[in-house]
């Protein structure tokens, strides 16, 4: 018989995560593993509540998933089953609006298209 994982987040952990995200350019939300909310840009996974409630997933590129491990180990974790992917773990609490902005964005940059790229960066000039 297959065993049933527990589900243990609240949804509205997400809540500042999708704030923000929302603000780029062709990001939408969505619902990803285990029914958890998340944001894609262009159908590909950009965020995600984990199911475990404790982290949220971002796709960072590995040399800025490293730099952020570095500069902040008591906020970023890459648990055994992501350090194959392109994505760093941010915990729930203790960050700050400012790095999440900085980090989201990274990770939006990663996925827009070259159109999504300039509108933003018309929209940041005006």
């Amino acid at each position: 018989m297959k065993k049933v994982r527990a589900i243990k987040f609240n949804p509205q952990d997400f809540e500042p995560i999708k704030a923000i995200a929302l603000t780029f350019p062709g990001t939408e939300e969505s619902i990803s593993h285990e029914g958890t909310p998340s944001i894609k840009v262009r159908g590909k996974l950009m965020c995600r509540l984990h199911d475990n409630g404790e982290f949220i997933p971002i796709r960072l590129d590995f040399h800025l998933r490293d730099a952020y491990l570095e500069k902040y180990p008591e906020l970023f974790q890459v648990p055994v089953h992501f350090k194959a992917y392109p994505y760093i773990c941010m915990n729930t609490s203790g960050y700050t609006k400012k790095l999440l902005k900085e980090v989201l964005e990274l990770s939006w940059r990663s996925l827009a298209s070259k159109k999504q790229l300039a509108e933003f960066t018309l929209r940041a000039n005006t």
